[in-house]
């Protein structure tokens, strides 16, 4: 009857020689099920080269997580012989149920990594699978990095680098997105030139960065030059989100600065107006619309920075540059002598950008598909409770957001 249990968890396990099954243990009143293997031969594979090595001596007892059977949480145990190798000294010979380094099977991790994908959080899968936070951070970080192996290195023709927050501060990181692919491909720390070069070059082959034909990307010098350099062939476009971010920024400045004034006079018409001034139009209801159609028409200083603002969404309804850059000189015009310094400051700032801005007429692109990755990633961000190290944060956005293959 025992041997037959052991030849029943070898065909279960995929075990077989040299490497069997000796001892299985039921622990009813703990719900656990141990089972121990051994390495029956006097030879062994090279983990470095393969080569068929002499058996030097066996490791002491290691454990691995299995899946559970029935209720019961399973456990391997093995103690692992290592080989003499001529070229790499001693080395422990490879297990065939686990990867190098894990403490659990591969058939645990590929179920973990399908609960991590499925569950609304990492606290939820956690809890689902009985681990804490530490093996959680390890299969996630060992599934990145299969994912990232097996990465083909295929065209992509148009990118988007974007920044996002990590901790709370000033910590930044760099997130570089195939907006076709609509993927994460890497992220670094750190928003300076250097740091951009870092990411394009170790998320890229030569091959790749040579094909690339546009990146969209906000006003950022440093991102700018960064591209220009590593990625030469590819035009930069200013990314149509972050300009429309700054105007709408221009013109709530001019509201805060006149609903203080008002209020010393007690005009109030400005509280609760901020959504309007800085929503699109159609996005506004009905009932704030009403209210809104009378400010946006007044003598109001934010009602005119508004409709600037507002004139500025039409140079995206263009076919062609030349007509684009027509619409803009009549709207800078008017920007320029509004007398509204926030406005003036930023059409400047737009004016100093424009060639990079018109090329978005050439490529039709924009990190829209980073804004939707970006709102994912707060949600990473926010179930995870924040991240202590940037590694974690790493893995987890290329987890979730990387487009990989992850099985073991």
């Amino acid at each position: 009857a025992t041997m037959e249990l052991e030849e029943h968890y070898s065909q279960l396990l995929g075990i077989n020689s040299p490497w069997e099954i000796y001892d299985v243990e039921l622990k009813v009143d703990e719900s656990r099920l141990d089972i121990w293997i051994e390495y029956m031969d006097d030879k062994g594979a090279s983990p470095e080269c393969g080569a068929a090595c002499p058996r030097h001596d066996t490791r002491k007892e290691r454990t691995w997580r299995h899946l559970d059977t029935m209720q019961f949480a399973t456990y391997l145990h093995c103690n692992v012989p290592r080989v003499r190798c001529e070229k790499h000294d001693v080395k422990s010979i490879r297990v065939p149920w686990a990867e190098k380094n894990s403490r659990f099977t591969l058939l645990f991790e590929a179920f973990a990594i399908r609960v991590l994908n499925a569950a609304r959080s990492v606290e939820e899968a956690r809890k689902l699978l009985g681990l804490n936070w530490h093996p959680v951070d390890a299969i996630k970080a060992r599934a990145v990095k299969r994912g990232l192996a097996r990465r083909q290195a295929t065209k992509i023709d148009c990118l988007g680098i974007d920044e996002k927050q990590f901790r709370s501060g000033h910590d930044s990181v760099s997130n570089l997105y195939d907006l076709t692919g609509g993927r994460v491909l890497d992220i670094v720390e750190g928003r300076t030139e250097n740091d951009c070069k870092q990411l394009i070059e170790q998320a890229l082959t030569p091959e790749q960065r040579a094909q690339v034909t546009a990146v969209a990307l906000d006003m950022w010098q440093a991102y700018a030059n960064a591209v220009s350099q590593a990625l030469p062939k590819a035009d930069i476009v200013h990314d149509r989100f972050h300009i429309s971010q700054h105007l709408n920024d221009a013109v709530d400045s001019v509201r805060r600065a006149e609903n203080k004034a008002l209020n010393k006079i007690g005009d109030n018409r400005l509280k609760g107006s901020r959504y309007c001034w800085l929503a699109n139009e159609e996005n506004i209801d009905k009932k704030r619309a009403e209210q809104f159609d009378v400010l946006k028409t007044s003598d109001l200083k934010v009602a005119r920075a508004w409709a600037i603002k507002e004139m500025f969404r039409g140079f995206w309804d263009y076919r062609y540059a030349g007509w684009a850059k027509r619409h803009f000189d009549r709207w800078y015009a008017w920007a320029i002598r509004s007398r509204l310094t926030p406005i003036k400051k930023k059409a400047k700032m737009i004016k100093n950008h424009l060639p990079n801005i018109l090329t978005y007429f050439k490529h039709r692109i924009s990190n829209a598909v980073a804004e939707g990755l970006n709102s994912k990633i707060q949600t990473i961000k926010a179930n995870a409770r924040g991240y202590r190290s940037f590694a974690g944060f790493r893995n987890s956005i290329l987890f979730y957001c990387g487009g990989l293959d992850m099985a073991p």
